[in-house]
């Protein structure tokens, strides 16, 4: 009897979770750069630089990769697949690009998960110099991945990753 009370307790919590998170999440780091804003806006538009700080792009150093249109203006499009789990497939599109400030994604993908999602990257001027960076992923959750999110504290995770990721931009630039 306790088993199975034990059981039902491990199903329940997180279906009950998940019922109570919002479909909507957004989640987001940021990290200040010393470098100009344009510097680091001219950076950061586009895609094929992501080599140089993205964190899962950097996991995969065989990672196959295609690009599409004219990177850095709105329309291009960059497909990745790879072996490795964390790194999967999938492709990143911008979607809209405000000179000098921000930059926006729909990012689609096939592996390890299907699922569309919105992202950007926005920079402003920092209080005291430098530039202020702000990587954002943001979108709607089934109720699958509401799961998932909690069983795995993904949005931790995936923040945790973005840090990592514009630890890596501040690192590039500031060395430049």
């Amino acid at each position: 009897m306790i088993v199975a009370i034990v059981i039902a307790m491990l199903i329940l919590i997180p279906l009950v979770a998940a019922a109570c998170m919002s479909e909507d999440y957004v989640i987001e780091s940021d990290i200040t750069i010393n470098a100009s804003r344009q510097q680091v806006f001219d950076f950061v538009k586009y895609l094929r630089n992501g080599d140089r700080f993205n964190k899962w792009v950097m996991e995969d150093p065989n990672l196959r990769k295609e690009f599409i249109g004219t990177d850095g203006t709105e329309g291009a499009v960059y497909k990745w697949d790879s072996d490795v789990k964390n790194v999967g497939q999938g492709e990143q599109e911008i979607t809209s690009i405000k000179e000098g400030e921000r930059v926006e994604y729909e990012i689609r993908f096939v592996k390890p998960f299907s699922n569309v999602c919105g992202a950007s990257i926005a920079t402003k001027d920092a209080v005291g110099g430098g530039t202020q960076v702000s990587w954002s992923f943001f979108g709607k959750r089934s109720f699958g991945m509401r799961i998932f999110h909690f069983l795995f504290n993904l949005k931790n995770v995936l923040r945790k990753d973005l840090a990592t990721s514009l630890r890596n931009l501040k690192n590039q630039l500031e060395k430049s």
